[in-house]
């Protein structure tokens, strides 16, 4: 799994756990729906900015997204 698939997998973990479309995700932190769809397929590239205002409207932030034994070597 690369690291595109791992944080678009955290995502969707985030998202599915908060019981929200992504289309409330979009609307939320203002990122386009088609885009979070991709970022949560792994077939996006994600900036830091982006990534960023994804995890607040998830409420959490990027120390924690990234405290996951997932992106552990």
């Amino acid at each position: 799994m690369n690291i595109k698939e791992k944080i678009g997998d955290k995502v969707k973990i985030l998202r599915l756990e908060k019981d929200i479309t992504i289309e409330y995700l979009a609307n939320i932190s203002d990122v386009d729906r088609n885009y979070i769809s991709d970022i949560e397929k792994g077939k996006r590239n994600v900036s830091v900015e982006i990534l960023e205002k994804i995890v607040v409207a998830l409420e959490t932030d990027l120390a924690t997204f990234f405290n996951d034994k997932k992106f552990k070597r």
